[in-house]
């Protein structure tokens, strides 16, 4: 499952990241969205959700939220 299907204010883990793209691995690494880590979709709009990792909000767009598995 995605972070795209996942219910909001429901806590997920991170299974994997399913990107080729080096530098945007490096990037959700440093946001600390990597395997094993919690996840929450706190709201979602038209083509973005905001998400909470560890102490902090980020708004992603879908296509990002389709790359992290939960």
């Amino acid at each position: 499952m995605t972070l795209n299907q996942a219910h909001e204010t429901t806590p997920y883990i991170i299974r994997d990241i399913c990107t080729d793209d080096d530098e945007l691995n490096a990037f959700l690494f440093s946001l600390g969205c990597y395997s094993g880590e919690s996840v929450t979709v706190v709201s979602r709009r038209k083509n973005t959700c905001v998400v909470a990792l560890k102490d902090s909000r980020y708004c992603i767009d879908r296509q990002l939220a389709e790359a992290i598995i939960i």
